[in-house]
């Protein structure tokens, strides 16, 4: 009768050591979750405040692709980077120069205005304004000359004209017009 005993109570602490394996897993598993979470200083800085920054700058791996949408891991961890420095108090400019001393002026977003760089901002509003003057002159040169004007009456049809007595064509023109009538 003892074995019978014993034999039933093997599976009962059998049963109890996986549970408390299971508890121990479940733990250590909750445990790491909670290790990884953001930081009390870090949480404080909003995915907004870094993409703002991070869709000024250019992956450095990627080409043309801004660093706020870089689908990359090393693009996750930069952006990481700049939580990490906006958590330590780091402003925008700090920031951007971190990025241009480790991979060069190319990371940014718009290039800095000195060198032959300055171009880029003078260029497209003179271009600009040129085309605009263009336009309008050649607006003003397709408009009729000065010396002659035509009005139709609205009944009769005939073209009135105050045409320069040496331009021969406008003359015969007006003669056929009279003709007609």
């Amino acid at each position: 009768m003892g074995v019978q005993k014993m034999a039933s109570v093997k599976p009962v602490v059998w049963s109890l050591i996986w549970l408390a394996i299971i508890l121990l897993v479940l733990f250590v598993m909750v445990s790491n979750v909670l290790a990884q979470e953001p930081t009390p200083a870090s949480s404080e800085v909003t995915d907004d405040q870094v993409n703002a920054i991070a869709k000024q700058l250019f992956c450095p791996v990627c080409e043309n692709i801004p660093l706020d949408v870089c689908p990359t891991q090393a693009c996750a961890q930069w952006r990481d980077l700049i939580r990490e420095k906006l958590a330590a108090g780091w402003n925008e400019r700090q920031i951007k120069n971190y990025f241009v001393e480790q991979y060069g002026a190319r990371v940014l977003g718009a290039p800095p205005a000195k060198g032959i760089n300055w171009l880029v901002y003078i260029v497209p509003p003179i271009a600009i304004l040129g085309g605009i003057i263009v336009l309008y002159r050649a607006l003003r040169s397709w408009k009729a000359p000065a010396g002659f004007s035509a009005a139709v009456s609205g009944q009769t049809g005939h073209v009135e004209s105050t045409a320069l007595p040496s331009d021969e064509y406008v003359r015969q023109l007006e003669e056929e017009l009279r003709k007609r009538d």
